[in-house]
């Protein structure tokens, strides 16, 4: 399978916000139908302030990308080269910023949590939130994540960045070893968002972030 990595501009959703979908809900086992209560959130997103998207895109030959299975990752120009082009990763995120609600929930989880009133105004002054990192399971395990992860963040001016995962009890999953890789720390565990049981960690890291050797397997493409 051969990776190579594109920016996704938001005036191309049409093409490739559906396949995006398709592989978040995958990745994260959603259930069927979550497709359709996310789209409307995503295309919010992408009007945020300094809102950017990187897509892994793998090209699998025509006789795979004429099976049921691809029809919902295929791409089409201008995000795809060729007809065999299917979307298996996908990162975005934007500046963060007070009126946003996950900006509001970390507020309110380092209150809760007895953290001065400084460190609070510091860590949520000037960060990039990356909203979404997923890789398709057919495609884990390439160090896909890695890349999308330093492509979406190069360049960027916020001082950090700042991401919530969910917390696995049983271990380390493969999305937490890649953030402890990536340098990220703890700024807030057990937190739980209303509606999810589940308790999350916010994790973060300063910025710039050190630029990894580009493996053979993985191209990029700067259209």
């Amino acid at each position: 399978m051969t990776i190579r990595l594109v920016d996704l501009l938001g005036q191309d959703s049409r093409i490739w916000l559906d396949p995006a979908l398709d592989v978040y809900v995958t990745a994260m086992n959603y259930p069927g139908g979550t497709q359709a209560h996310r789209a409307p959130l995503w295309r919010e997103h992408i009007t945020r302030p300094g809102w950017r998207a990187v897509g892994a895109v793998a090209r699998v030959g025509h006789r795979d990308a004429s099976a049921p299975w691809a029809a919902a990752r295929r791409l089409a120009p201008p995000v795809a080269l060729a007809e065999d082009e299917l979307l298996v990763g996908i990162a975005y995120g934007y500046r963060g910023a007070p009126d946003q609600w996950w900006n509001q929930q970390l507020r309110y989880g380092l209150r809760h949590a007895g953290a001065p009133g400084d460190y609070i105004e510091r860590v949520t002054a000037d960060y990039f939130e990356l909203t979404e990192l997923h890789v398709h399971p057919t495609a884990q395990g390439r160090g896909i994540g890695r890349h999308l992860l330093t492509r979406l963040l190069a360049d960027r001016p916020e001082a950090s960045v700042l991401l919530s995962t969910p917390e696995n009890p049983a271990g380390p999953n493969r999305a937490w070893s890649l953030y402890r890789r990536m340098g990220f720390a703890d700024v807030l565990r057990h937190f739980t968002f209303a509606g999810d049981p589940r308790p999350f960690a916010f994790l973060g890291r300063p910025l710039p972030l050190p630029l990894p050797p580009v493996e053979a397997a993985v191209a990029t493409d700067r259209r």
